[in-house]
């Protein structure tokens, strides 16, 4: 019976997320070409990028048919991965003419509106040209060019409503958050102040907010406060007027949000007020940082915040990334998944999945490949071992995940498995979910690529 509770809560907390983001209209505006400009070609033929930029343009008219159902062939598959490896080899080893023709020729067999590996190999095939061309170039825009914030948005809020991806970041983080509150429920004034070092659109805060509402009477209310940092004010405000309205909805809630834009100073200006819980949520952020002189910063900032709880949650990579090349396949790898995993929520022709593929994942693809040669600050998807590391070297010690979140997590996978199997510390079938690190953090994979791993820490006594 309580497993059966247990489900209905989570499946209620799934509904008021997706709800909450749903208030926001549509704008679809869409320019596809671009005044042709003189070409930096970076040493290669203006003739050759010419073609190879043809190429690519006939590839994206075919998004505008009936998309095309796959056809299986593992072959196919293998010889665009072979392909990509390829163009991505040349590149590294500055032999650009082989690098365009290797382009070329996948440019000729990918497709947007193709199998999963099909698109995914159209998206990582403009990285490379983008990285080939340079940001000196007036086409490295163009292949770049930002999906509009709406469709953005729209594409985040539709994957999170059909894969466990965000959900299982955010619902494993509300667990344990809710936990410290609880743990010093007697001496916080029923006050809960969270860090957010990135809160984006606030989709993870609605559940919380409606345990915290669970917890409390019209006569003892709880109060939470969210420090959140963004990227832009626009946002910032956008977040704060969905979250304080979704808030006006318990009475029994006192809530306020502080937005602040990164900084390297913002979390030095953090004020705690007395006895209240304070939790530090680090869910995509340190990843982000790319340089491992701001992570430290960043880990040296929170330590002297001294909060309760810090909740982490990152990528998972496969190897220690330190050439273009190495960090080329683990995110191939990454991805591939990633595309894949969809076969099991929508199908190839799906509209929903086209908006989640080109203004989502794609456009993080061509996010991580643009870094040009600056290795040292270019984005990089760690071990969990690396960073259990760092969080120790800078005073931090790991905290056992209760069983709720384990039980969470199998109740997550089995509300959102469609088609492929879902396991709890197996090996194959679809999204696969296991506790690491004895206890202190649990991973989400698909299939045999672990995609994210959630860990808890708290600061190290006698530091």
């Amino acid at each position: 019976m309580e497993g059966v509770q247990d489900e209905q809560l989570l499946r209620l907390g799934l509904a008021i997320v997706i709800d909450s983001g749903s208030g926001r209209e549509r704008k679809v505006k869409r320019k596809r070409r671009e005044e042709f400009k003189p070409l930096d070609t970076n040493g290669v033929s203006e003739g050759n990028i010419y073609s190879l930029l043809e190429m690519r343009e006939i590839m994206l008219k075919k998004e505008n048919k009936t998309p095309e159902i796959s056809t299986g062939e593992d072959g196919k598959g293998l010889r665009l991965i072979h392909l990509l490896l390829v163009a991505a080899t040349s590149l590294d080893e500055n032999n650009l003419d082989s690098a365009v023709d290797n382009l070329s020729e996948l440019y000729q067999n990918v497709s947007l509106i193709g199998d999963s590996v099909q698109r995914v190999a159209a998206y990582f095939a403009d990285g490379l040209v983008a990285r080939l061309l340079t940001r000196r170039s007036p086409f490295h825009s163009m292949i770049m060019k930002e999906p509009a914030p709406e469709d953005e948005f729209l594409a985040y809020m539709e994957l999170y409503k059909v894969s466990p991806y965000y959900q299982f970041a955010h619902f494993t983080a509300n667990q344990s958050i809710m936990e410290s509150f609880e743990r010093e429920e007697k001496n916080n004034n029923r006050s809960l102040h969270v860090v957010d070092l990135d809160v984006a659109y606030g989709f993870q805060w609605p559940s919380l907010m409606q345990s915290l509402s669970d917890k409390a009477t019209s006569g003892n209310r709880v109060s939470l406060r969210i420090t959140g940092f963004g990227k832009s004010l626009e946002e910032l405000e956008e977040t704060e007027a969905r979250l304080v309205g979704f808030a006006k909805t318990f009475r029994n809630l006192i809530f306020e949000f502080h937005g602040m834009l990164r900084s390297n100073s913002g979390l030095k200006s953090i004020t705690k007020r007395k006895n209240e819980t304070v939790v530090v949520n680090s869910v995509f952020y340190l990843n982000s940082l790319c340089n491992f002189t701001h992570i430290s910063e960043t880990l040296k900032s929170i330590h002297n915040l001294n909060p309760s709880l810090v909740i982490m949650v990152e990528q998972e990579g496969g190897r220690s990334p330190r050439t273009f090349l190495s960090r080329f396949m683990e995110f191939l790898h990454y991805y591939a998944a990633m595309f894949d995993s969809l076969d099991d929520f929508l199908p190839l022709d799906s509209l929903q999945r086209l908006q989640i593929e080109k203004n989502h994942l794609g456009k993080e693809i061509k996010r991580l490949m643009d870094f040009d040669k600056d290795e040292e600050n270019s984005p990089k998807y760690e071990r969990m071992e690396t960073w259990k590391g760092r969080m120790e070297s800078h005073g931090f010690s790991g905290r056992r995940l209760s069983s709720k979140s384990i039980i969470q997590a199998k109740l997550l996978l089995k509300i959102n498995s469609h088609y492929c199997p879902i396991q709890f510390g197996g090996e194959n079938g679809g999204f696969t979910s296991f506790e690491r690190e004895e206890g202190n953090a649990i991973s989400l994979a698909w299939q045999d690529k672990c995609l994210i791993t959630a860990s808890a820490w708290q600061c190290a006594r006698g530091r």
